[in-house]
This record gives C-alpha cells, structure tokens and sequence, in this order.
C-alpha cells in the first residue's frame, strides 16, 4: 500500500462500497428471478441485548472519563506521567509506521505481554519497588537541596525586611 500511495481508509472504504455495491444487486438479481429474499431474522438483536450494550458503552466511557480526571486533575505525578510518555511514544512510532502496522504489533504485544507478565511477575514488581524507591530517593534529594534551600531564601528576605 505504501509504493502505491494508497491510505489504509480508502482501501477500506473501497472494500466497503464493493460488499454494499455487490449485495444491493445480489437482492435485486434475486428479486428479478423472483426468487424470495434471504431471511434476515437472525440478524436482528433483542431489546434486552441493546440495553446490555448501551449500558456496557456507557461504563466504559465513564471509566474513561474517570481515569482521564485521575490523569489530569489529581496529584498522581506517575500516572500521568507515564500516560504523557505513552502518548509520546505512540505518536513518535505513528510517524514510522502506518496503521496495519501497528494494528498487528498492537495484536502480537496483546498476545505476548501477558504471558510474559504472569511468567515473570516477581521479577517486574522486585523491579518496580526498586524504581519506585529510586524515584523517592531522587524526589527527596531534590526536595532537600532545591525546594528548601529556596524556602529558606524566601524566609530570610522576609526577616530582612521585617528588620528594615
């Protein structure tokens, strides 16, 4: 698709004016011929599994809208910043890739990680902790040695104009 120039969205689209195309004349042929149509009985949903899917889309998009809040409006430094980097990432291999691509890396990672994960749990969560005491650590000799050190600058100019 790439020497040809041509995008993932048009061929898809093509793809679907040709089965609408192809089943629109298929009917008319059938009714031509005076041939009964399909039925198409079975391809109707029940009121019940509308509701189950409404109700379904409609959590997922508050669990979304909630985690977007947890992301964006709390104080999880981590949280954010890792769905920053993420994002960062994404687009950054979104310029290399196209979307087939990255469609089936997404599937072949989908498929690996967990495996993977469930095989070395212990070794990811030793690693985590280390991380995260690591970032404490720097988080804290940072606090130390930047933000106190300007508190007691800010502390010693109002004492200075206190005596003035």
């Amino acid at each position: 698709m790439e020497v040809y120039q041509f995008n993932f969205i048009t061929i898809i689209s093509w793809a679907a004016m040709f089965i609408v195309v192809s089943l629109f004349l298929w009917g008319n042929i059938l009714r031509l011929l005076g041939k009964d149509p399909s039925d198409m009985s079975g391809l109707e949903i029940s009121e019940e599994t509308a509701l189950e899917m409404a109700n379904w889309i409609r959590a997922w998009i508050e669990e979304g809208i909630r985690w977007m809040f947890r992301v964006s409006a709390e104080r999880e430094w981590f949280v954010f910043a890792g769905t920053v980097a993420g994002l960062g990432l994404l687009s950054y291999v979104g310029t290399l890739t196209d979307l087939l691509t990255l469609i089936y890396t997404g599937i072949v990672m989908g498929m690996t990680v967990p495996v993977l994960y469930m095989k070395y749990e212990d070794n990811i969560k030793r690693h985590e902790e280390w991380v995260k005491g690591q970032a404490r650590r720097f988080y804290d000799m940072v606090d130390e040695k930047v933000v106190k050190n300007m508190k007691n600058r800010i502390v010693e100019r109002k004492k200075e104009k206190k005596v003035e």
